[in-house]
């Protein structure tokens, strides 16, 4: 059995454990790093009440911890499925290297859980999106932005 086979049959462990204990959706990611296990997290909407803590995102978060970076430059994740729109983003945000996945976004589709509906409203225009989009005080919000750009203390990321 291969490395990345081992890695991700803990993922699907993962996403298993979630089905059984009743802890939220069927997905589990393990974050893998110079053939180390740095982090693995089921899905944690559920205990956690918190909708962002899908299996991938709650798995960069422990690895973040763990590495004391919010780097993952030089780490791999594997997930039991093909990351939605939101933990996608999060693995860009993190600079991980490479995105093994199982089971694909048709398959989640197939049991309820189905991200059409985001990737159609990234495609509208605001005005057209069904969550209706407000934008007030720009100006005022600006004042932070240039703060930002003339700093000599900040951190690019």
């Amino acid at each position: 059995m291969s490395n990345h086979e081992k890695f991700m049959r803990m993922a699907i462990e993962l996403s298993e454990y979630n089905v059984k204990n009743n802890h939220g959706g069927p997905f589990g990611a393990v974050i893998v790093k110079d053939g180390m296990v740095i982090a693995r997290s089921g899905n944690r909407v559920v205990p956690d009440n918190d909708p962002t803590a899908h299996a991938e995102v709650s798995a960069i978060r422990l690895a973040c911890k763990e590495l004391q970076t919010f780097n993952l430059e030089g780490c791999e994740i594997y997930t039991s499925c093909e990351p939605c729109p939101m933990c996608l983003s999060a693995i860009y945000w993190a600079h991980l290297d490479k995105i093994y996945y199982a089971n694909d976004k048709i398959d989640a589709a197939t049991i309820g859980f189905d991200d059409k509906f985001i990737y159609d409203e990234i495609a509208c225009e605001m005005k057209d999106r069904k969550i209706p989009v407000v934008q007030l005080l720009r100006d005022e919000a600006q004042r932070a932005f240039k703060l930002w750009q003339t700093s000599e203390t900040k951190t690019h990321y």
